[in-house]
C-alpha cells in the first residue's frame, strides 16, 4: 500500500543517515582530539580509570622532583664527607711524621690547625637548598635528617575504588653529624712525639667516623638516584598505559572517516530518492 501521509522508505533512509552522521561526528572528534575516550560519555569506565592514572602520573612527576632535590642534597653532603676524609688522611700523615723526634712539631701543628679549619669550612658549606646533612641541625629548625618522597602505592586497600587515598613511601636519610662527631678543633696539640702519638690516635678515630659517614651518605645518594630512575620509567609506562586506553588509532580513524563520508553521500541520495516516491502517485490520477 502506498500513502502520501506515511513514507516508510524515507523514515528508514532518515534513520540510516542520522546513524551515519553520528558515527561521522564521533570519528571527526577522535581525529581532532586524538582520543577515542575524550569525555566520560564516550566510555565512563575507561575515562574514570584514565583520570585516576593521570592523577598518579602528576603525583609521580612531583615525586621525581622531590627525588632530584633529595639526590642533590645527599650528593653535596657525600662530596663534602669524601673531601673531609681526604683532609683527615693528610692530617694522619702529618701526625705520623710528627711522631719522629726530629720533626718540626710547631710547623706540623700549625699545618694541622689549617686543615682543621678546612674541615670545619667544608662542614659549613656542604648544604643544598638549606639542608646540611653534615651538621647536627640539618635545616636550622632542629632537623636531624632528610625525608624524601619516593613512591605512591594504590594497591589493595589503598585503591581509590575502596574510597582510600594512596599511601606515600619515603626515604629517610640520617645526618652524618660531623659537626658533633668530628671534634677536630679539640684534638691534642702536637708539641712533641708523645703528643703526636695521642693526636694520631684521635685522628684515626675521626677518620673512621668520616669514612663511615661518607659511605652511608653515598649509599643513600645511590638509593635515591636508583629510585629516581625507577620512578621515571614507571611514569613513562603509566603514560603508555593511559595512551593504550584512550588514544585514537589514527590510521583506523582516517579509513573510517573516508568510509563514513561515502556512506553519508549515499545516505543523502537514498533519502532524496525516498522523498520523491510519493510523487509517483500523481501518475495514478492522470
Amino acid at each position: 500500500m502506498s500513502s502520501i501521509l506515511t513514507n516508510n522508505s524515507a523514515m528508514v533512509a532518515l534513520q540510516t543517515l542520522k546513524s551515519i552522521n553520528s558515527g561521522l561526528s564521533q570519528t571527526q572528534n577522535e581525529i581532532s582530539t586524538g582520543k577515542t575516550v575524550a569525555t566520560a560519555k564516550d566510555n565512563s569506565a575507561i575515562w574514570a580509570i584514565s583520570k585516576v592514572m593521570e592523577s598518579d602520573v602528576a603525583g609521580f612527576n612531583a615525586i621525581s622532583d622531590s627525588l632530584a632535590v633529595g639526590e642533590s642534597t645527599t650528593a653535596v653532603a657525600s662530596a663534602g664527607a669524601e673531601q673531609i676524609v681526604d683532609v683527615l688522611e693528610e692530617m694522619r700523615a702529618l701526625a705520623v711524621a710528627a711522631v719522629s723526634e726530629t720533626a718540626d712539631h710547631a710547623k706540623i701543628d700549625a699545618d694541622m690547625t689549617q686543615k682543621e679549619e678546612q674541615i670545619l669550612a667544608i662542614i659549613e658549606a656542604s648544604q643544598f637548598n638549606g639542608v646540611n646533612l653534615l651538621k647536627t641541625d640539618t635545616d636550622g629548625n632542629g632537623g636531624t635528617g632528610l625525608t624524601v618522597l619516593s613512591s605512591l602505592d594504590r594497591a589493595g586497600a589503598n585503591d581509590i575504588a575502596n574510597g582510600n587515598a594512596p599511601t606515600v613511601a619515603k626515604i629517610d636519610v640520617a645526618s652524618a653529624d660531623f659537626e658533633a662527631d668530628l671534634d677536630v678543633a679539640g684534638r691534642t696539640a702536637i708539641a712533641d712525639s708523645a703528643t703526636a702519638e695521642t693526636a694520631l690516635e684521635e685522628i684515626e678515630g675521626f677518620l673512621q667516623v668520616a669514612v663511615a659517614g661518607a659511605a652511608t651518605l653515598g649509599a643513600s645518594a645511590k638509593r635515591i638516584a636508583d629510585q629516581g630512575t625507577f620512578v621515571g620509567k614507571l611514569t613513562d609506562a603509566m603514560k603508555s598505559g593511559i595512551g593504550a586506553l584512550v588514544d585514537a588509532d589514527m590510521e583506523e580513524a582516517s579509513a573510517k572517516l573516508q568510509a563514513l563520508q561515502v556512506q553519508q553521500q549515499l545516505g543523502v541520495q537514498s533519502l532524496s530518492i525516498a522523498n520523491q516516491a510519493p510523487q509517483a502517485l500523481l501518475s495514478l490520477f492522470r
